[in-house]
């Protein structure tokens, strides 16, 4: 039987982020108790969305509509940032956990970023 995949799971940027959810889950576990229907939710919602939006993109026809979920993805990505960045400040993760996390953030967000660009150049051009 050959191993057959959808596009996205052949895109680096999609197999980077489904790491970025298994990195995120595993630091969510050590939050305190009363953080479970309040940060912990939001940063599940959030990290879940990105290689869902990449995902869901990936399976449209129009480019603009790939376009469309590639920015859900890429807001989504600098959510579960910015929600890290809080929870290294309130102490639930150390200096060197949110080190991985910014590391896992940038290499993501560079390649959706060329991800966008890519498909940017094949738009047809603007013409007023």
């Amino acid at each position: 039987m050959v191993d057959s995949k959808f596009a996205f799971e052949r895109l680096k940027v999609w197999q980077l982020s489904k790491e970025y959810v298994m990195t995120s889950y595993d630091l969510l576990k050590q939050f305190p108790d009363y953080e479970k229907f309040g940060l912990c939710n939001q940063i599940r919602r959030a990290v879940i969305s990105i290689p869902s939006n990449i995902a869901e993109g990936s399976g449209r026809m129009s480019i603009k509509e790939q376009l469309h979920f590639i920015s859900i993805a890429y807001g989504s990505l600098m959510e579960v940032y910015c929600q890290f960045s809080i929870s290294k400040d309130l102490s639930y993760i150390t200096d060197d956990e949110f080190k991985i996390i910014k590391a896992q953030t940038t290499s993501i967000s560079k390649m959706l970023n060329a991800l966008r660009a890519a498909l940017e150049d094949k738009l047809p051009p603007h013409t007023s």
